[in-house]
């Protein structure tokens, strides 16, 4: 069995990923729930209501039981199916030639790749949180809960810059983990780790909370969107716990579980999670509108403790987000604040690292207005921000068609068409109506081989890319596209989508 991850200083993000998996599960356990009522929780899902009376306490009068039986019933195994390509032929292709290594390129064939990880049902007519590496490219996913049974299940949504996930299954009356406040954890607190290691189903750790808010960025430049103020934790996770729960002593969902450190890509004393705080408000946000409403400030940001002496010759707080630069637009630069100021609340909340910062911004939506407290060379100074969008504005990005913003018609090409134009990859424009592509003076038979230097293969591979502009999950705001036409002229265009 092979293990995908990514690794980032030694982070590895935990699904497992193999030729051919065997999926089993524990034979489901006769349970009695008292004090059981359907409620709508916060975030917009339908939950049954468990009534606890107990909170945390030391360590050896502590009882996991309750809390294991109260969450692994509602923890799933998620097998996802994935095509990839392999290299055979003796096609041309002309921009590797050109711009690559000129050797030339043999056409892909698809094969199968089988990977796995886990899941948490958020309510009981089939919504299940997972992470977006678990179910990134599947082409088909296979549910399996803790009873044995099996459902195919849809994409809702994705986000890659939390890493987190919604599918949904058709069934009702599911087992459900009641929503906690990941915000109200202490460093020190008992959690629970409840996922499918290595194909282990159901398999319950225990740990501590080693750190809130932690960052596990490497600082390139693949990190700048993403969103991490992970809980670090000691409790044992492993490949195939991505997406599985972590829940506190009473069996609330307080995070999802995500990645560990490890250089051999096993558990090797930490593992981290996305906190409900951020994984509660992406989901909702899935599930109402198709995409994430981020709001941003508009700010480039350091730690206080990573500045330079330059950097700091004039701050005089020792913790902080630093502000040290700004995006075009920028609503925290309109409102007043200059580079050099350390951010050190949000709505009165401490804002102690650029990793905190991220988590609290990551709560509101566009058009939001949040109160930002800075520290400029010792004086506190206080700004009314209204949030906008990676677009600049402060409009809800409704869950838009592609195809429609574009106004073209594309398909595959044939082994004969790529022969025939000496190529082993692309689509052609088939035809153009009202839209970007008119606009931007594409015509029919254009061959797209290249936008924002990612290979076309089939018209998805254009639509995933449009779809993400268009949802805000990517700072890119338009298309640079390569392509030619059968002619043999070589064209590029720009289209620019914030409009």
């Amino acid at each position: 069995m092979n293990t995908t991850m990514k690794n980032v200083l030694g982070i590895v993000l935990v699904a497992v990923v193999s030729s051919g998996l065997t999926i089993g599960a524990n034979a489901y356990m006769n349970r009695q729930h008292a004090n059981v009522a359907t409620v709508d929780n916060s975030y917009g899902f339908n939950q049954p209501l468990r009534l606890t009376n107990y909170s945390g306490v030391a360590a050896e009068n502590t009882d996991f039981t309750m809390a294991a039986e109260r969450s692994v019933h509602a923890v799933v195994h998620i097998k996802s199916v994935t095509e990839v390509q392999v290299s055979g032929g003796q096609y041309m292709d002309p921009f590797e030639f050109f711009f690559g290594n000129g050797h030339g390129n043999q056409p892909r064939q698809p094969q199968k790749r089988v990977g796995a990880g886990s899941g948490v049902i958020i309510s009981t007519d089939g919504y299940i949180i997972t992470n977006n590496h678990v179910i990134d490219g599947a082409s088909e996913l296979e549910v399996t809960l803790n009873d044995n049974r099996k459902f195919k299940a849809k994409v809702i949504g994705s986000d890659p810059s939390t890493d987190i996930a919604l599918i949904k299954v058709d069934a009702k009356d599911l087992p459900t983990i009641p929503f906690g406040d990941s915000e109200q954890l202490k460093v020190g607190e008992w959690v629970l780790a409840v996922g499918n290691p290595f194909n282990l189903t159901s398999t319950v750790t225990a740990g501590i909370v080693s750190a809130k808010g932690r960052s596990i960025s490497t600082g390139s430049d693949e990190d700048v969107s993403k969103i991490q103020s992970f809980i670090q934790t000691d409790a044992a996770v492993n490949p195939g716990n991505s997406g599985g729960a972590l829940v506190n002593t009473k069996g609330e969902l307080v995070g999802i579980n995500t990645a560990i450190y490890s250089e051999t890509g096993n558990f090797a004393g930490y593992s981290f999670a996305v906190p409900m705080s951020i994984a509660g408000k992406v989901v909702q946000d899935l599930k109402q509108y198709g995409n994430v409403q981020r709001a941003i400030l508009g700010v480039s940001i350091l730690d206080v403790s990573k500045l330079n002496d330059e950097q700091k010759k004039d701050v005089k707080v020792t913790e902080g987000a630093w502000v040290g630069g700004f995006a075009m637009p920028s609503s925290a630069k309109d409102a007043g604040v200059e580079i050099g100021d350390v951010i050190v609340a949000v709505n009165d909340v401490a804002v102690r690292s650029t990793s905190r910062l991220q988590e609290e911004i990551s709560k509101y939506r566009p058009g939001d207005k949040v109160k930002i407290t800075v520290n400029r060379k010792g004086v506190q100074k206080i700004f009314n921000i209204e949030l906008r969008n990676m677009q600049g504005n402060t409009k809800i990005l409704d869950k838009a068609d592609p195809s429609e913003v574009l106004g073209g018609a594309y398909q595959e090409l044939s082994d004969k068409r790529k022969r025939e134009l000496g190529v082993n990859y692309g689509i052609e424009v088939t035809g153009v109506t009202n839209g970007k592509l008119k606009d931007a003076g594409i015509k029919k038979g254009y061959i797209i081989m290249l936008v924002n230097d990612e290979k076309i293969s089939t018209p998805e591979d254009l639509e995933r890319i449009v779809d993400s502009i268009l949802k805000g999950r990517s700072s890119e705001q338009g298309l640079f596209i390569k392509g030619f036409y059968p002619n043999g002229k070589t064209t590029y265009y720009a289209i620019n989508l914030s409009e």
